[in-house]
């Protein structure tokens, strides 16, 4: 291989979800709900910004969503996933996985945010545990180098108590955007 070549797939790959945001722009994202590499691969080519693959409902587990993200890891299609709940040993695999974003359904107050943004930071600023199974293949060799600054965290706001908290939830270090 070229060493232009060898050179670029060591770079991380860039979250340009940031980088539109950023530039005051809009982020035309997708949801997958359906366990298909198939569909996955054809919504990858609609020109959205990003997918979410949605493991808290339907029948997407995690065998099922690296199979999606392989299919969106074919496109600039960002990818992101709706984890089942703000559970750290769920948001680590999944994130290990290759996601460049968490949607994280039920989070209530500034505290479960903050367990949020802990789960998927690495230290000092998190606990996340260092096993970057295929994000280090499909995000780039130095991904442990940009993983914190490229991996958006989205709390989910869906109850009236989340609604009273949300000032507090985004002042939390480390929460990009809410859903």
């Amino acid at each position: 291989m070229p060493a232009s070549l060898r050179a670029e797939a060591f770079q991380v790959k860039e979250n340009t979800l940031k980088k539109i945001w950023a530039a005051g722009g809009v982020v035309i994202n997708g949801w997958l709900t359906i366990p298909s590499s198939f569909s996955a691969e054809v919504m990858a080519h609609q020109g959205f910004d990003s997918l979410v693959v949605d493991m808290q409902h339907g029948a997407i587990d995690y065998q099922a969503a690296i199979t999606l993200l392989q299919a969106i890891s074919t496109t600039p299609v960002i990818p992101m996933a709706r984890v089942p709940w703000n559970d750290p040993a769920v948001l680590m695999k999944i994130l290990d996985a290759g996601v460049y974003g968490i949607v994280c359904p039920m989070v209530n107050n500034a505290e479960q945010a903050e367990a949020l943004v802990q789960a998927c930071k690495y230290p000092p600023r998190g606990y996340r545990s260092c096993g970057p199974v295929r994000a280090k293949y499909f995000c780039g060799a130095d991904y442990l180098d940009h993983a914190d600054n490229n991996t958006l965290i989205i709390p989910q706001i869906e109850t009236a108590q989340a609604l009273e908290n949300l000032d507090r939830i985004l002042e939390v270090p480390g929460i990009d955007a809410v859903y």
